[in-house]
């Protein structure tokens, strides 16, 4: 059967290749779920099989947005404990987190992932850590809204094993034994993680934080990982507190601590890493230790600010993150594009710190990067796999900035116009196709007041 052909053309493309290349005026030719060419002026005319033409024009083209960090469940949680930093938010939180359910659980990530889905989100991960006891299937429920989302999705199936009893912050009925956890990761990877080029569904072994999982749940996680061919991911030098933490309790920082887990190397990416000093900086770039950063998370918590140019100019992978929404309300991705390079213009390196182009960077290849896909996605590339946005540029909103790229992440929210994974249209027009967003809106509703009720019981 002859490969059917999608031609977007007429628009402005920002590749995010090796070289930066840009094209004020391109195509691209999409066959299957691949990338097929790129390159400046219109397409081809006699392509055969073309069972869609798009004009683009008015438009900016780039790789679909790589989101590295988020906590799904938290969709329900929302508007709640606004004036903590995060330890205390963890405390407020965390007595209704560990209430919740399948049914819950489900609907949060629906709502997380179609609001994600319809700022430019294409690959999609959630790091769900929150296992109470007799919850139901937590993780095949989030797999199951990513699916009928329609975007690439990792799930990075945290864990947690240090209750309030044992000195951390959980109730001890929301955590598992050590080898409950390692025995549910491992099953979660073999009923789910997909291997291949084009795989839609990945899972990451990833036990929450230093301050909620024991020793031996790191390092003997970091050995089913590597046993089993997946990444790791955790929270890592978020905030002063959890430095402090770390040197009472195990007589180190976050970095050597983690080094001494093995948690250290390409195959790990960690959330924040706020509070990093050269050595660390260092340290992840000798191993190759990726980083999730979350500016808008980092603010509302009061964490600090990053020091994504520093790690950047060590050789640092470095993405993006949402983070959970109960420290990020609006849960878009997009919008971290403009925050990235707001918030680190605060820090030492004031308006040298990130560029326009390098914070589309973050937000596609770098993601890419950090979920060891960059051979896949994160840049328009012939054989590459077809995720792409189509932004709308020429509306009120953007029309009198001429660059499109610094319309993009300089200026308000762009409309989505067209969303492609793995050369599947998923919104249009900024409509999410396969899921009734209505219907989820009313779901998260009812899913969160239902959740705020037991909570309010117990």
């Amino acid at each position: 059967m002859a490969v059917e052909r999608i031609v977007i053309e007429n628009c402005a493309i920002a590749t995010v290749d090796g070289g930066d290349t840009e094209y004020a005026s391109g195509h691209v030719v999409v066959a299957g779920n691949r990338i097929e060419s790129v390159g400046p002026g219109r397409a081809p005319d006699d392509l055969e099989n073309v069972v869609r033409r798009i004009d683009g024009t008015g438009h900016l083209a780039t790789p679909g947005l790589v989101n590295t960090h988020h906590h799904f469940y938290q969709w329900i949680t929302r508007g709640l404990a606004t004036d903590h930093n995060l330890f205390n938010w963890l405390v407020a939180l965390y007595p209704t987190w560990a209430r919740i359910d399948e049914k819950m659980a489900y609907s949060a990530a629906q709502g997380s992932l179609a609001m994600m889905a319809r700022g430019g989100v294409t690959t999609a991960m959630d790091h769900h850590y929150v296992y109470p006891r007799g919850s139901g299937d937590l993780s095949g429920a989030i797999i199951r809204a990513a699916r009928e989302t329609g975007v690439r999705f990792t799930l990075a199936r945290g864990s947690m094993d240090r209750g309030k009893s044992d000195g951390g912050l959980p109730p001890d009925f929301a955590v598992e034994t050590l080898d409950g956890a390692l025995a549910a990761t491992e099953a979660t990877i073999d009923e789910h993680h997909d291997a291949s080029f084009d795989a839609m569904t990945q899972i990451a072994v990833a036990p929450c934080s230093p301050f909620s999982v024991s020793t031996d749940l790191l390092r003997q996680g970091a050995e089913l990982a590597r046993r089993k061919g997946v990444r790791l991911h955790t929270h890592g030098s978020e905030t002063v507190e959890e430095e402090q933490f770390c040197k009472e309790l195990f007589g180190m920082g976050p970095t050597d601590y983690f080094e001494s887990t093995g948690w250290l190397g390409e195959d790990v990416w960690m959330a924040h890493c706020v509070h990093m000093n050269d050595s660390d900086i260092a340290a992840f770039a000798r191993t190759r230790t990726g980083v999730a950063h979350c500016p808008s998370s980092n603010a509302r918590l009061a964490a600090g600010i990053a020091r994504v140019p520093d790690m950047l100019a060590a050789g640092v992978p470095v993405g993006l993150g949402v983070d959970g929404t109960a420290s990020n309300e609006s849960g878009e991705l997009h919008t971290e594009l403009r925050n990235a390079l707001l918030i680190n213009r605060l820090g030492a390196h004031r308006e040298a710190a990130l560029n326009a182009r390098q914070a589309l960077r973050l937000g596609t290849y770098g993601g890419a990067q950090v979920l060891g896909r960059a051979a896949q996605i994160g840049s328009l590339e012939p054989g590459k796999l077809a995720d792409l946005v189509l932004w709308k540029l020429d509306t009120l909103a953007h029309a009198s900035i001429a660059d499109p790229v610094t319309a993009l992440v300089f200026g308000a929210a762009a409309p989505v116009t067209l969303s492609l994974v793995n050369g599947r249209p998923v919104v249009e027009d900024g409509r999410l196709l396969h899921v009734d967003e209505d219907a989820i809106a009313r779901s998260t509703r009812e899913e969160a007041q239902r959740l705020a009720g037991i909570a309010g019981r117990d």
